[in-house]
């Protein structure tokens, strides 16, 4: 038995039946394992696709997703998507090849530290120094990439130690997430100091969003008597997602938050349209969260707890008492509150972003399971607060766009029997454009939509709004036919000009079986402001 072997015989008795990689010399002999343990390989175009695609995959699958990728230029062309990951709190396991360990300081090929590279980015980051412990090793990065504050791990993989003998390598166990649950008496504290409370409100951090937590926010808003608000996006309370959510935040008298970082997205815990009389309580798994919680909240900190909020969803909504059914709703009003709609024109005649949606949204609700998929700056916002679906993975915290194509990809892979919606805009669908040919060549069909403004229109708008119309600059793009260039990379195309035509074009892109690129030139208008009136 190789090192390599040994690898792959643990990730299989964990449970990983697929890896998203692409191939690359030092990685062969663990391709070569993935033969007998029958674990699938969706081969990508691009070393980041493969890490956007495990990402997808874990938030759908709730498990660990595993992107491999070779040494070298490979693992640093992966490293930008493990911001992605930490940040929407992923757990992700990315392999690397390495150069042998027997060669280090040598320059052989592809020698590269790429430990200190993606450490910043991981929750844990190393290379193993024996073949033997493989297997612990892989145990162990998979045990960190679940448990506390999920997140993407990275292990490198030295060519020498794959190839070793390892006979008579004992493959380990399954790793178990390390449960961090709030003590019962805890618990108590926080149901009492919301029962108490007139306007209560709990902030939830991505990992506690709907998709991967299903039923389970609205069950505890239900048991605790708050508002229960899951917040994804860079723009925080200016999410066009969540409405006129800020005016919430502005009245609420305490506020419970659940794995979510007090950071940007809060003002930092600033006034901020804050009361500041308002309290806040803690719960965070992570160390460095809690103690940036202090840093940034200070006095108005009541309570910080060292639990796991996905851990405690249970014990907290044992212990709660109901109520505040007015602020609630009222609560609920400000969230659904968008501020446009789909039936206005503009003097164009332009498709707008609003009539795009809604025509998505129609199909959305023909699926029987449906996915959709938010990625990119303006564009991406519209179908953030215009669209919903049974699940959603959208570009997340990080800000980082461009990886929306490879999210549908691992979202078919996911859920075989949904229908995927993957929105974005011109620009954003140009960074990984070349995983339609991987799509169409593992047979996985989900419909890319285009909201094609020609241009990179969250930059367009800044300029716009700070310089003025005359100092425009950088931020245009052609009416390049992505459709044609998809068809030839064997998916199906449209191309949509009138909004007559827009429905018999989505119709067809569901029907065709294909992966599938529906171009529509809309009106470039600035997203929803997240604040309505």
């Amino acid at each position: 038995m190789r090192g390599a072997d040994l690898l792959v015989q643990t990730l299989s008795r964990a449970g990983v039946t697929r890896i998203f990689s692409l191939s690359g010399n030092q990685i062969m002999p663990i391709y070569d394992a993935c033969f007998d343990a029958g674990i699938e390989i969706i081969h990508t175009r691009h070393e980041a696709a493969a890490v956007f695609m495990a990402e997808a995959y874990a938030q759908l699958t709730g498990t660990v997703g595993v992107a491999m990728v070779t040494a070298g230029a490979g693992a640093a062309n992966a490293l930008g998507p493990l911001f992605t990951c930490s940040e929407s709190e992923t757990p992700v396991l990315l392999l690397t090849g390495d150069s042998p360990i027997g060669q280090d300081g040598w320059g052989a090929f592809q020698e590269l530290d790429q430990v200190p590279m993606t450490a910043p980015v991981t929750k844990l980051s190393f290379r193993p120094k024996r073949a033997t412990d493989f297997g612990i090793d892989t145990v162990r990065a998979l045990r960190t990439a679940m448990s506390g504050r999920s997140g993407p791990v990275h292990m490198a993989l030295p060519f020498d130690l794959v190839e070793a003998d390892v006979s008579g390598g004992v493959v380990p166990p399954a790793p178990i997430r390390e449960p961090m649950p709030l003590s019962a008496s805890d618990a108590r504290a926080i149901a009492q100091a919301v029962a108490k409370s007139q306007r209560p409100l709990i902030l939830c951090g991505p990992a506690m969003s709907e998709t991967r937590n299903p039923g389970q926010l609205a069950a505890l808003e239900s048991a605790l008597g708050a508002p229960t608000i899951a917040m994804e996006s860079p723009r925080g309370l200016k999410d066009p997602a969540l409405g006129n959510v800020a005016k919430a935040l502005g009245q609420a008298d305490l506020i419970v938050v659940l794995g979510k970082r007090i950071d940007f997205t809060l003002g930092f815990g600033g006034n901020n349209g804050v009361d500041p009389a308002c309290k806040w309580m803690v719960i965070q798994a992570d160390a460095t969260e809690r103690d940036r919680a202090h840093r940034n909240l200070g006095t108005r900190l009541n309570a910080c707890f060292a639990a796991d909020p996905r851990d405690s969803i249970d014990v907290l909504a044992g212990s709660g008492q109901g109520g505040h059914d007015a602020w609630r709703r009222e609560v609920a009003n400000l969230v659904a509150a968008r501020g446009f709609s789909a039936e206005n024109n503009v003097p164009s005649g332009k498709i707008t972003p609003a009539q795009l949606c809604a025509a998505v949204q129609r199909q959305i609700g023909k699926a029987e399971r449906s996915i959709v998929i938010c990625d990119g700056g303006e564009f991406g916002q519209w179908a953030q607060a215009a669209t919903h679906a049974d699940h959603r993975v959208i570009n997340g915290i990080s800000g980082a766009i461009g990886g929306g194509l490879c999210y549908g990809l691992g979202a078919k892979c996911a859920m075989p029997d949904a229908t995927v919606f993957a929105l974005m805009g011109d620009g954003t669908v140009g960074f990984h454009f070349a995983e339609f040919e991987t799509a169409a060549r593992v047979g996985k069909p989900y419909i890319v939509v285009i909201g094609n403004d020609e241009r990179w229109n969250a930059e367009h708008q800044i300029q716009l709004r700070d310089y003025g119309p005359d100092r425009l600059i950088g931020c245009e793009l052609s009416g390049a036919r992505y459709d044609e260039a998809a068809k030839g990379l064997g998916a199906h195309g449209e191309f949509v000009t009138d909004l007559a035509d827009l429905d018999a074009a989505l119709d067809r892109a569901v029907q065709s079986g294909k992966p599938a690129c529906v171009n529509v030139l809309i009106e470039g208008l600035p997203a929803p402001s997240g604040t309505a009136h």
